[in-house]
């Protein structure tokens, strides 16, 4: 197995997943500091998931076309350009723009990562190799959260900025390393790089029944979750009546419990099965979200933060395991759509729960994200129990 090379997948991964999150616990300090509302601060969210899933139509067909591990260094050093372009902008709009490019930038690193992860590993194998890879995501996201509090009460919302374009530099200089000493195998394919060609594999890719529940999951998945999950640092604000560093730190949490699940993960795939993970990833999203909504007591919220990264990747791993196999001979193209339909969920997630948060109040963002994801977790794993006797698993 490629450890090595895994291992900086995963270095890149941290970067990527703590640039989608840094600017969660901002969004108060960017209302003020910009004269703006909620819910036009979360725009700054919004374009970075907006273009982070767009962006995937085209790096899915050039990475099975290139070679996916190339794509990713190259992507990491262009994510240091457009991260650094966001510390040096002077108004909100050009931010809201430079978080829109870091978005597109950032995009290629995690989805291209599976699909490398699905061509080098058998699918019996992949789930706990594709849940340790995911630690450095778990981490980014979570690291992601403090900085972004740290930033906005006491360094400046700049300073992670600055820390992320760094580190997206140094791991596209690891990357390209391990690819000029043949320490990689990237595969590529022989499709031509056409408008042709391009239409047709992402048809190939919907035109497949259990492909589309897969991608209508996640994006259904991205729009209730992750629409919550951006508000629930401004909820801790607001009505634990905590710092943002604080709230910052609690959210941190969440990768903690996703750690739980990627030591785990071999276990848990063994005992429960993907439907089991689906079942109970739900149900705990849907339990902690509506703790956190309700509860006014930080310890119980922190450990209902944990306990969420946990459930997440419970649910998210098994439908991330599942994206691998939907097309393996354009599994690049596969993998992308799956991500575009995740970040669009996201997209339109984060738009609605903060006009939402502005109307009402953000505990009602809290309980809705909490009933749609239960909803989708059950509804999935009912459609992959009626599935799992054709499923063929071979890589």
């Amino acid at each position: 197995m490629p450890t090595l090379a895994i291992v900086a997948l995963s270095v890149a991964a941290f970067g990527a997943a703590a640039g989608t999150r840094v600017t969660d616990p901002m969004l108060p300090v960017l209302a003020r500091d910009f004269g703006v509302g909620i819910a036009t601060a979360a725009n700054v969210v919004t374009a970075f998931t907006a273009a982070y899933g767009v962006v995937q139509l085209a790096y899915g067909p050039i990475a099975d076309r290139h070679g996916k591990y190339r794509v990713i260094a190259w992507a990491c050093a262009a994510s240091a350009l457009t991260t650094l372009a966001c510390a040096l902008v002077p108004t909100f709009s050009m931010l809201v723009l430079a978080r829109f490019l870091a978005g597109g930038t950032a995009a290629a690193v995690i989805p291209l990562s599976m699909a490398w992860i699905g061509d080098n590993v058998p699918y019996e194998q992949r789930q706990p190799v594709l849940a340790r890879f995911l630690m450095g995501q778990m981490f980014g996201f979570a690291a992601g959260s403090l900085m972004g509090g740290l930033g906005a009460e006491h360094l400046g919302y700049t300073a992670p900025f600055y820390f992320l374009a760094l580190w997206m530099a140094v791991a596209s200089a690891v990357l390209f390393r391990l690819l000029r000493k043949g320490a990689v195998r990237d595969a590529t394919t022989a499709h031509v790089m056409s408008g042709r060609e391009f239409v047709a594999g992402i048809a190939y890719v919907w035109h497949r029944p259990w492909a589309r529940t897969v991608l209508i999951t996640v994006f259904l998945e991205g729009t209730f979750m992750f629409g919550a999950f951006a508000f629930i640092a401004t909820h801790l604000n607001r009505h634990y009546g905590i710092s943002l560093t604080f709230a910052g730190s609690i959210v941190m949490l969440y990768g903690a419990g996703g750690l739980v699940f990627a030591v785990s993960a071999p276990l848990l795939v063994r005992r429960l099965g993907e439907v089991g993970l689906a079942v109970g990833g739900g149900a705990l999203i849907c339990a902690t979200l509506a703790a956190v909504a309700r509860l006014h007591a930080w310890p119980l919220a922190a450990l209902a933060t944990a306990a969420m990264g946990m459930g997440f990747y419970m649910l998210h791993n098994t439908l991330q395991t599942n994206a691998t196999q939907m097309a393996p001979e354009r599994r690049a193209t596969a993998v992308g759509q799956f991500a575009l339909s995740l970040f669009v969920g996201q997209s339109v997630g984060v738009a609605i729960a903060g006009a939402i948060a502005q109307a009402f109040d953000t505990d009602v963002v809290l309980l809705g994200g909490a009933a749609g994801v239960l909803a989708i977790a059950l509804t999935f794993a009912r459609l992959r129990r009626n599935r799992a006797p054709a499923v063929a698993i071979s890589s």
